[in-house]
């Protein structure tokens, strides 16, 4: 079905898939179709009863989708995971039994050097995960303000040297457009120390591509569709990768909200439609940490519609 070699090793697959809890007649999600190994394993669960929908913006994770599969229960739709709710009333499914998610950009898109994902080569500075639409991360660098970029350099990217950062691009590209990685990486240079050199352009990086893809919005509406589609007992399983992500998918098991805002009710009673099913975090053990660096950071959060 996939190639690790084209994609990456799925990280926490038999957690993640556990957690899932299914039912050989369900019908599940797999948002972030990617290489394809998390609906694998899905499938391997599935009778021909059971339907799972694999959901991904990226025409790579399309082009592996294209595999055999005689129970016919497969299908793959190439769109952002935030339009989860229209597909599924497209596809005429009132409610499904679990959805899981792994968050975090795949080895592939960082190993793509062309994709502009990574400062470790020259590039085109793209970013995005769906080519055939929206700005790219040399248009952001070249047209927002130095507030804007400042905001996103802060809070995508917890960048303490935010504004200088913002103030140094701006000047840069008063004088040439801001066009490449490595472009971008010199730019930046003199603020950024070389104890905290890969570090911190990871960061700027990460935040560029987060507003890119407009992730973080993408994210919380994708898992309001997600609470509102999962019938009572259906389960949602989520792999996050930075601390960004992962408050929120944490806030809306807890509250149902993106805030973390608690609700009651008359008699003082938490009213959220989730709880949280592993009390503690899952993370990878060692084995699979040295396995797959990648998955290091990886936190497994599921939880189960009230």
């Amino acid at each position: 079905m996939t190639n690790d070699n084209i994609y990456h090793t799925p990280v926490l697959l038999k957690e993640s898939v556990n957690g899932l809890a299914i039912k050989p007649e369900g019908v599940y999600v797999d948002v972030t179709f990617g290489g394809g190994g998390h609906s694998q394993e899905i499938l391997k669960n599935l009778s021909s009863e059971g339907r799972l929908y694999g959901l991904d913006q990226d025409a790579d994770a399309e082009r592996n989708a294209k595999f055999s599969n005689k129970k016919g229960n497969f299908i793959f739709v190439r769109t952002n995971f935030r339009y989860l709710h229209n597909w599924m009333r497209y596809y005429e499914e009132e409610y499904i039994d679990g959805l899981i998610a792994d968050l975090g950009v795949s080895s592939h898109h960082f190993d793509d050097f062309s994709r502009g994902f990574s400062f470790r080569q020259d590039a085109p500075l793209d970013m995005r995960m769906n080519a055939r639409a929206g700005m790219t991360a040399a248009e952001i660098l070249n047209r927002y303000s130095e507030q804007q970029l400042a905001d996103i350099f802060y809070l995508y990217g917890e960048l303490r040297q935010a504004r200088r950062l913002a103030a140094t691009i701006c000047q840069e590209r008063q004088k040439t457009t801001i066009q490449t990685t490595q472009q971008l990486a010199q730019v930046v240079e003199k603020h950024i120390g070389k104890d905290r050199e890969k570090k911190d352009l990871a960061r700027l990086f990460q935040a560029l591509r987060i507003e890119v893809n407009d992730e973080m919005t993408a994210l919380k509406e994708m898992l309001q569709a997600a609470t509102n589609l999962l019938r009572t007992g259906g389960r949602l399983s989520v792999i996050t990768y930075h601390s960004l992500e992962d408050r929120i998918v944490k806030n809306y098991i807890r509250s149902g909200n993106a805030e973390g805002k608690l609700e009651t009710d008359f008699y003082g009673r938490r009213q959220a439609p989730l709880k949280m099913i592993n009390n503690k975090v899952i993370t990878p053990d060692d084995d699979e940490i040295q396995r797959n660096p990648r998955s290091r950071s990886a936190k497994l959060r599921i939880a189960e519609k009230i």
